[in-house]
């Protein structure tokens, strides 16, 4: 007999001797959505004694006997299931639920466009009046609001495709678009919700156009800091000088920073000399901790990252441990999206500098570090790997021509 593999929603053990399976069953409520329950356990043959089956042999016969005419229910079963019931009821508390805010976030935004913005505020359980969107249901949009599950065609998602293309979004959010819905019939068919072939995977989208990345050189970076008040100057300076994202440098905080030259502590572990420890990122208003060590590094401050630091330092207030490097008057973490239409977009396009944001500084790290010298950078590299460290790797833009970053540099005083 060929070994089979069983559904993800059916199980196959041992009790009392005897091989036995249990399965899930669905029952339409009122609402007319579908309710899981385990069955009854069935009996399936002896797991021991001179008759025991294997394991493979007692999972054939649990599918030829149970599972196989379980199949053939399940699909009118749930037909009756509209793609909201299925997002609100099962998508959103097991597939999203699961992800970190980011994803959570990011599925809430989509979803927006495959049902109403009102549906996904209820699925998301948001009160409609304290949320704050701004995307309002769009006349003639093809939702899929009262679609049934069963009934969605590929042509139903390629309809959401060209409405998103036509009302002048994006390649790249037509192509969210299209992975959100598949992600929902993805599950819907791991949950025996749905079956057939998932209608987003016939969809076609256009070819995506990005727009030409670019970095700033070391003159424009100096141009560029010279228009740049607090924040968004300390921002740029942490993102030249360092490997931080932006979400790591809003969320570090005073603990995790060691100016000194002696081993420093923060929550229980040491941190090295003159070295910051990303343990946080600030993200969607929310602190994050960078749970997974992999994401976590220490970066040695350099000197011109230390005169940055120091000038933090001696402000009047929020200076303690668990205070945040970057502050608003309040105390908060900055929230460095705002600045990016408030202040750099302006300051580039004054000096000519296209689609000025926290990428373009990013890209600079990695530019300056070639234009500098990219023996320097590897015998920095080297050098940071053999200092103790208690996570990650540590990784910083060897510049160390500090007469050129002086000017980079300029006196470091907070607005």
């Amino acid at each position: 007999m060929s070994e089979r593999t069983l559904q993800p929603n059916s199980e196959l053990f041992v009790e009392d001797g005897f091989w036995k399976l249990r399965w899930q069953t669905g029952a339409i409520a009122g609402n007319e959505l579908v309710e899981q329950h385990w069955s009854k356990p069935a009996w399936i043959g002896p797991a021991t004694g001179p008759q025991k089956m294997s394991q493979g042999e007692a999972q054939e016969i649990a599918h030829e006997n149970f599972l196989s005419r379980l199949d053939q229910r399940v699909p009118e079963q749930k037909s009756s299931m509209t793609v909201f019931d299925f997002v609100k009821s099962k998508f959103v508390p097991e597939h999203v639920a699961m992800k970190r805010l980011s994803g959570r976030t990011h599925y809430q935004a989509i979803l927006k466009h495959v049902l109403s913005p009102e549906e996904i505020d209820e699925a998301f359980q948001i009160d409609a009046e304290t949320s704050r969107t701004k995307l309002k249901a769009v006349p003639d949009w093809p939702y899929l609001t009262g679609v049934r599950m069963q009934d969605v065609q590929p042509e139903d998602v390629q309809r959401l495709i060209t409405a998103a293309l036509v009302h002048g979004y994006s390649t790249q959010t037509a192509t969210h678009i299209r992975n959100a819905v598949r992600a929902v019939f993805t599950h819907a068919r791991k949950v025996r919700c749905f079956s057939g072939d998932n209608p987003a995977d016939l969809v076609k989208l256009p070819g995506m156009i990005r727009n030409e990345t670019h970095a700033l050189t070391l003159a424009q970076s100096q141009e560029v800091l010279a228009e740049m008040r607090y924040p968004e100057k300390e921002i740029a300076l942490f993102t030249i000088l360092t490997t931080m994202n932006v979400a790591e440098i809003c969320g570090l905080q005073w603990k995790h920073v060691n100016l000194t030259e002696e081993w420093s502590e923060a929550d229980g572990e040491a941190i090295p000399p003159k070295t910051v420890a990303v343990r946080n990122q600030w993200y969607l208003k929310e602190l994050d901790s960078l749970l997974d060590t992999s994401r976590q590094k220490d970066l040695p401050i350099t000197e011109p990252l230390a005169s940055v630091m120091r000038g933090l330092s001696r402000r009047s207030k929020f200076t303690a441990p668990d205070d945040f490097v970057l502050a608003t008057q309040t105390g908060a973490p900055i929230d460095a999206r705002h600045i990016v239409a408030r202040r750099l977009r302006p300051i580039g396009e004054a000096l000519q500098i296209p689609r000025l944001t926290w990428r373009v500084f990013r890209r600079t790290h990695t530019a300056l570090a070639h234009e500098l010298g990219m023996q320097e950078m590897a015998k920095a590299s080297v050098e940071c790997d053999r200092r103790p460290v208690s996570h990650g790797r540590r990784t910083t833009l060897p510049l160390n021509d500090h007469r050129q970053l002086a000017q980079m540099n300029p006196t470091m005083q907070l607005a």
